[in-house]
């Protein structure tokens, strides 16, 4: 089997199926296909969600911020961004195939949850760690429980 890399320099394309939870809700583990293109030689622009390497690991995130040298990039589930340069990004998303529907990161619907997504992204911080606390909280209350 060949690399990402390899598989983008000689097909310009790559459509791999989703592994991790860093993309919910818009890439579903095992279940959506991502089809990424090879990314050309300019600047990548706010909203793109692009695959880069970290080490040895391939991650999807997308950019909250082109800054002069790097770009800051958060997992549409996470909370915390980090620093990417061009050299680690490989790819840009182009579509999602869910359920046999393609959907382009052009069509109006996308765009919206992007804008939404990202625009609210203190307020999706916000509710993610609420949620979580929440969770430990019922995982102390289930432990007690049954003592």
């Amino acid at each position: 089997m060949s690399s990402f890399e390899e598989e983008l320099e000689q097909n310009g394309t790559l459509v791999f199926p989703n592994k991790g939870r860093s993309m919910l809700p818009l890439l579903r583990q095992n279940r959506d296909l991502m089809v990424i293109e090879k990314r050309g030689p300019e600047r990548l622009k706010k909203y793109d969600a692009v695959l880069f390497k970290r080490g040895d690991s391939y991650v999807m995130h997308r950019i909250l911020k082109v800054r002069d040298q790097d770009y800051w990039i958060v997992g549409d589930h996470c909370r915390v961004g980090e620093s990417v340069k061009d050299e680690q990004i490989l790819g840009v998303l182009k579509q999602v195939v869910r359920d046999g529907r393609t959907i382009r990161t052009t069509d109006p619907g996308y765009r919206l949850y992007v804008h939404l997504w990202c625009d609210l992204f203190p307020l999706r911080c916000a509710l993610l760690s609420l949620r979580s606390a929440a969770g430990a909280a019922w995982r102390r209350i289930k432990r007690t429980g049954k003592q």
